[in-house]
């Protein structure tokens, strides 16, 4: 639970590292945040059932980090699933994470204004 959950808390960082290169002051950024974290909490499958969803919507919440961690978790609190089968939603969280670093890395820019 502690190694998912240190998954997800890269994940959700690296994320807002790179909302803050695409943004240009903060108030752009929280909006930004806000049209991520919305759709993040509906469509992760904490709030309505994954499998109930259109198609479209759940190629959307597999693009998210928060529905990897609620399987994670789900299936570490409600049913004792072993480590290996749980790797798929870990290496996707561990791919984002790099992803996202290698993307804010390359659109950081130095300026002083």
């Amino acid at each position: 639970m502690a190694l998912a959950t240190l998954l997800f808390i890269c994940a959700s960082l690296v994320l807002g590292l790179v909302i803050s290169t695409l943004a240009t002051n903060q108030l752009q950024s929280t909006q930004m945040t806000i049209f991520i974290l919305l759709p993040s909490i509906l469509l992760s499958g904490f709030m309505f059932p994954y499998e109930g969803m259109p198609e479209t919507a759940q190629y959307i919440a597999e693009a998210l980090p928060a529905t990897h961690f609620i399987r994670l978790i789900r299936g570490v609190v409600l049913r004792d699933v072993a480590v290996v089968d749980m790797t798929f939603d870990m290496i996707w969280l561990i791919g984002f994470t790099i992803i996202g670093l290698m993307v804010a890395a390359l659109r950081f820019k130095k300026t002083l204004d």
